[in-house]
């Protein structure tokens, strides 16, 4: 392939990646309360972080791997998609909270704490949480799917997954001699877990075999691996600016990460050796993996 042929291949995928987003920012507008609803601030709150932009990763491996298996951009997909938005949204405004890692910037905006105080931060996270789970139980049309759905969702954001994950990581910042065990670990829960949900879930939805559906849990977890140590790295190297979030944190806070455990270079080599493995396994797929593999690479050069 010559460099015309790479350059228009980019631009196809950076094309799709920007509508995909602004599908899922459409439906994410439909769904949540408006801001002039009872009672308002609070939903100013919500709308605030949902839709302060963001690469919407997860409702977008959603709906990519959903592709996979179907050709439907079906309306309870987006739902679904949109469920996994809200919750990662969630996750972040918990996760700038003073009391976990303290960050006043976010997206390039004040974090939601410094925009509205630390209540209505914890209670706006509170309530995208929940709300996700009411659009799962209440807005689906085919109640078993909406169980599975459920389920798979919940565990991956328990005790065995985030919210275990956040632990670990609030645990580690005490570890004097972190091991190569300890931030897989963290980071197959804490970021792992919502990634492989939202692949899983993509599969569930476009009703995929129940060894497809195991098999894409496995590349969800590569995937979750692969974005974790390339944020490590984009910690280290990128800026403020660039990032929309403050940069150096981890080092500052003595975070189990992979730049801490096994140095920069091997974490570039290791994220390039997993992009190499991911693509790999989902090639099985044939065309229609195309667009992940794509993504995979994105998520390697991206700088933010």
């Amino acid at each position: 392939m010559n460099e015309l042929e790479l350059n228009i291949k980019a631009q196809d995928f950076k094309s799709e990646l920007t509508s995909l987003a602004s599908t899922v920012e459409d439906k994410l507008k439909s769904l949540l309360p408006t801001s002039d609803s009872s009672p308002n601030k609070i939903h100013e709150a919500m709308l605030y972080s949902v839709l302060a932009g963001g690469k919407r990763i997860r409702p977008i491996l959603c709906i990519q791997t959903a592709k996979l298996f179907s050709d439907t951009l079906s309306e309870d997909l987006l739902i679904v998609a949109c469920a996994l938005e809200m919750v990662h949204t969630y996750s972040l405004i918990h996760d700038d909270l003073p009391s976990m890692d303290d960050d006043n910037l976010r997206r390039g905006k004040p974090t939601n704490h410094k925009k509205f105080g630390e209540a209505l931060a914890i209670l706006s996270g509170d309530a995208l949480l929940t709300f996700s789970f009411e659009c799962l139980s209440s807005k689906l049309k085919d109640d078993s799917k909406a169980l599975k759905c459920i389920k798979l969702l919940s565990h991956a954001l328990g005790t065995n997954g985030m919210i275990g994950g956040q632990v670990l990581d609030i645990e580690g910042e005490r570890q004097s001699s972190p091991t190569i065990k300890n931030v897989e670990q963290i980071h197959n829960w804490k970021t792992g877990a919502l990634l492989q949900a939202s692949m899983a879930l993509g599969a569930i939805m476009s009703d995929a075999p129940e060894n497809d559906v195991e098999n894409i849990k496995e590349i969800g977890l590569l995937f979750g691996r692969l974005f974790q140590i390339t944020d490590d790295i984009l910690d280290i190297e990128s800026t403020s600016q660039a990032l929309g979030k403050t940069t150096k944190k981890d080092l500052d806070k003595n975070k189990i990460t992979y730049p801490r455990v096994i140095g920069l270079e091997k974490s570039k080599v290791l994220a390039s050796e997993l992009a190499e493995q991911i693509k790999a396994e989902i090639a099985v797929y044939g065309v229609k993996s195309q667009f992940l593999s794509n993504l995979v690479d994105f998520i390697v050069i991206r700088k933010h």
